[in-house]
Formats: C-alpha cells, structure tokens, sequence
C-alpha cells in the first residue's frame, strides 16, 4: 500500500460510472466467472484500491482489467489501473523513486506478460463487438522521455522467460490466452513466413480484414515467450513477436483504433529489445511518430523519432536511416518548416543512395524500396503544399515517380501516391490532372479496408471546393460525399 491515491484507476473507475459498491458486486461476478467462485470483495476494499494506493492480490487485477475492459469498450490493462507491483518504477537522481508515465518501459520479465494480457483483451473486445477507442494517445514527449534510458542499452537475453507461477500463467481465463508449449526451429520458420503473409495481405488490402487474426496469432506467440527455450529460439520468437505487434499496431492504426495502435507499437519496441534487436525497436518507435503526423501532432512525432534514431544503436543500415528521415521530414512539412523539410530529405537520399546493401535488409526493411522513398518525398512535398503552393510541383514529380514503380500489389500505397497526386495538382490549379488521379483513386479504395485512405480523401476533397463549379469536379465531389464513410467520434479515431 503507498498510502497515495491511484489516480489512474480513479480516473478510470470514473468513466465507468459505477459506485464503489456495484463495482464490488461485479468483481465477484466476474472473478467466479473467471474460475474464482472463492473470492469477495466489498465496498471497503474498493475505497482501498482508489484512494490509498492498495495492489490486491491475484486475480483481482486481471479481473478488474476485463471489467474496466468491457465497460469502456477499449484495452484496458492492469499497467493502466496502476496495479502493477514491480517494474513501474525508475529512480532518480536524488535516490528516490518515480513512476514512469503511461507504465512504460515495464520490468524485462513482464513484456511476454503485457503482450498476452493486451492481446487477450483485444481479442475480448473484438469478440463482443466493442469499438477500442476512447482512451487518450500518449504525448511522443511522455514516450520518449519515459523510455530513452531504457531503449539506450542493450539488455542480456534471458533464456528463460517469466516462471510458471507467475500470476498471468496462473489462470488463462477470460484472456483468450492460447495453451502454448514448448517449440522447435521448424515451428519458429512457420511464425515468421506467417508474418510475411500477414504483412502482404495488410499492404494490399489495409489493415481491417486481418487485423484480428495477427492479434490471435501475437497472443499465442506471447504465450510461447512463457516457456525456456534455448537462446536462439528464443531470440527468434521475440523478432516474430515484435513483428507481429508492429503489423497489430498498423493494422489498428489504419483502422481508426489510435490508443490501441500506440500500445502495440511499444510493445513492439519492448519485444525487439528483449531480443536483441535496437533497429527494430526504434522501426516501431517510427511507426508511432507517423502515426502521429497523421493525427496532426508532427511535434510529438519529432519526439518520437529522435528517440527512434538514436535508441537503435550503431546497426542500423543506411537505408533504414533514410526511413527515418522521410518520416522527420513529414513532421517538418506538417508544421510548414520547408526548409528543414527540404534539407533532411537530402539526407534521406544521400542514405538511400549510400546503402550498397552489403549486409542482407532485415526482413521489417524489404517493402522500403524506391518507390516508398518517392512516395514519402510526394507526401512531403504535397503536405508542405499547403503552406507554400510551389511546393506542389515538387509532389507532382515525386508522386509520379513512385506511381511508375508500384507494380507488387501493394495497392494502399498506389491509393496514397493517386492521393497526393490529385491534391498537388487541385493546389498547382491543374483539375483536369486531378480528376484524373483522384477517380483512380477512389476506384480502389471500395476494395480497401483501410481507414487511413479515407481521412486522405477528405483532406484532397476540401482541395475541390473552388473548383466545385467545373461539371467534371462537382461529379466528383458528389461521387465522393456518396463513397465517404460516416467519420467517427475524434476519442480514437483519425482526424481528417
């Protein structure tokens, strides 16, 4: 006990609108469901829990993460209720001890723990029918700040993963927890091809249509992580678990599902580091800094990846920097900074065109060829546009180059280079071109389950309006009001 109020679950015992004592009532309910017919709980113990600071024991979390799960229609964790014994706190320099924001970065052992609650979770909502939005985005700053120090050095791989009496190992009810055991080499192999089959399928058809079956898959290999294997496998399990929570994250991000999206890229960046693998780690940081952009906070994706690049330590290969940069450079244009905008593209060339490909890309780096660096650059040039209309022509030519390379089934990006295209030319007073480009895209985008293509859409739409007295345009803008989905509530949801 701290003796300190718990404001996170204070906070959140708030949203849900119960009383203490009806909360009381439905941790008994459900921790028999659960399998724990023997536990009580009363008004008194609640109280505890909200305004002293007390951590009940097993299974209480677990069950009050279902219920605040189910009740708020989004993941909510025990590291969310601020129940979490062990791996929460950091020191200070004054010798005293400090939480760290958003319950991140957690203790080593805890990460399989984390991925196989959040997963089951998921899934849970997923199952019922529950929309996971609602919940607040971290600020890049909160992340970087809480987790610098830690992605800053290289942990030693535990062979072992988290004992068995561990209290999530304990009682896999209502997490939807797979029944892993141990595994071999060829069961390693199957993972990681499943990945590529997960990422093709994302890149052609957005993320919504699959997106529950890499949360399944990530759950189980979360349970895998439970068992000792020897050092290579494990190492290999936790790139395939980093893997897949990147693919979960993006998924829910292209879906509108932000606070869910941010949580699986951290757990990305824990999993990769628990394997070794800074790079990736830092890769899923940058997953997070666009998602940022997208939703118009370029200073907290600036954050992000200044963490990203220098937490992924000295492996990383030329054409992963340029990456990064393309993504920084985003940021830059979104805040109108052409000049920086402009300079750090240069360097995202310089990187792209230095890397001989000496040392085999990591597989996470295959899809970023030519035509992603000139579709970023288009992106770029096109958002920088819209605080400097010469910018365009620099989109048009980028956006080009790109459409020219697309030819690998990766239709989502073909979509954002249509995208960026048809806005460039609205702004370079060219409708005729954009017409042209912006039906293209939108004949694909009823194929797409992507929702990130959508919010593209209605930024380019606005671009239409002082041409809405052309009759090629005004059929546009009606083709598109009529195609456009209904825009959700902003709680979780992209912006457009």
């Amino acid at each position: 006990m701290s003796g300190q109020p718990n404001t996170r679950l204070s906070d959140l015992f708030g949203l849900a609108g119960w009383s203490k004592g009806e909360l009381a009532r439905l941790v008994n309910k459900q921790a028999a469901a659960m399998g724990h017919p023997q536990l009580s709980t009363d008004t008194s113990r609640v109280r505890r829990w909200i305004d002293t600071g007390e951590i009940p024991r097993d299974p209480v979390p677990r069950v009050l993460a279902a219920l605040f799960t189910e009740r708020l229609g989004r993941v909510v964790t025990i590291e969310d209720l601020g129940l979490v014994r062990h791996g929460r706190n950091g020191k200070r320099q004054d010798g005293g001890i400090e939480e760290h924001p958003d319950g991140v970065p957690w203790a080593p052992e805890r990460t399989a723990a984390v991925l196989t609650e959040f997963t089951g979770m998921d899934l849970m909502l997923n199952r019922r029918g529950l929309v996971g939005a609602g919940a607040a985005l971290a600020a890049g700053s909160t992340l970087s700040s809480a987790m610098h120090d830690w992605l800053h050095t290289d942990p030693a791989l535990k062979a072992d993963a988290p004992v068995l009496d561990d209290p999530l190992h304990a009682d896999p009810a209502g997490f939807d927890r797979y029944e892993a055991a141990p595994i071999g080499s060829q069961e390693v192999e199957e993972l990681e091809r499943s990945v590529e089959v997960f990422r093709a399928w994302d890149a052609a058809r957005g993320g919504g249509l699959q997106r529950k079956a890499v949360v399944g898959q990530l759950n189980e290999v979360g349970g895998m992580l439970a068992y000792h294997h020897p050092p290579h496998l494990q190492r290999r399990l936790w790139g395939v678990a980093a893997n897949l929570a990147v693919l979960a994250g993006w998924m829910s991000h292209d879906v509108g599902l932000e606070p869910t999206a941010q949580k699986y890229f951290v757990i990305a960046a824990h999993a990769a580091r628990e394997g070794g693998d800074r790079p990736r780690a830092g890769e899923a940081l940058s997953r997070a800094a666009r998602q940022m952009v997208h939703l118009g906070r370029p200073d907290d994706a600036l954050d992000l990846m200044k963490l990203a690049q220098t937490g992924s330590g000295e492996r990383l290969q030329p054409r992963t920097k340029a990456m990064f940069h393309t993504i920084e450079a985003w940021a830059q244009a979104s805040m109108g900074k052409g000049q920086a905008m402009r300079r750090t593209l240069g360097q995202a060339e310089d990187l792209f065109v230095s890397d001989r490909q000496d040392a085999e890309a990591p597989d996470w780096m295959q899809t970023f060829k030519d035509e992603d660096l000139y579709g970023m650059q288009a992106l770029a040039y096109r958002t920088l546009a819209d605080f400097d209309p010469s910018a365009a022509a620099h989109a048009q030519y980028y956006a080009e180059k790109a459409l020219a390379l697309r030819v690998d089934g990766r239709e989502r990006s073909k979509i954002f280079d249509h995208l960026s295209m048809a806005s460039a030319c609205f702004i370079a007073d060219d409708p005729e071109q954009a017409d042209r480009f912006a039906r293209l895209a939108l004949m694909s985008m009823g194929s797409n389950s992507s929702r990130r293509t959508w919010d593209r859409l209605r930024q380019m739409y606005q671009l239409t309006a002082q041409y809405a007295e052309y009759p090629k345009i005004h059929q546009l803008r009606e083709e598109i009001r009529s195609a456009l989905p209904t825009p959700r509530a902003k709680g979780g949801s992209a912006q457009a």
